[in-house]
């Protein structure tokens, strides 16, 4: 990949399910291309029936404990993850428009 950015933790080519980053199931991928250079950007898992099931699943048990915070809580937790965004714009935009 010639996409240089700063933070290389941003570019993960792995699904992230329950907590963690993870490959398909049955060890299927693909290639993601830049559509305006059709440079090949990654290769990321071709996921499944299992990986989505257990995708809901994960966040279907992950509802309880979001929906006991308070809405003080939740809000400190959506700012934080604001300022992650807004730490690492840059990269981010360079991913995104690739």
């Amino acid at each position: 990949m010639s996409l240089t950015i700063n933070n290389t933790a941003l570019f993960q080519q792995h699904a992230f399910i329950n907590g963690q980053w993870c490959d398909a199931e049955a060890g299927d991928r693909f290639d993601v291309t830049n559509p305006s250079t059709l440079e090949k950007i990654a290769d990321v898992p071709n996921l499944g029936v299992a990986e989505t099931t257990a995708a809901i699943d994960a966040a279907d048990q992950a509802l309880p404990a979001w929906s006991a915070l308070t809405a003080k809580e939740r809000s400190a937790r959506l700012r934080a993850w604001y300022e992650l965004i807004m730490a690492n714009q840059e990269d981010l935009a360079k991913l995104m428009t690739s």
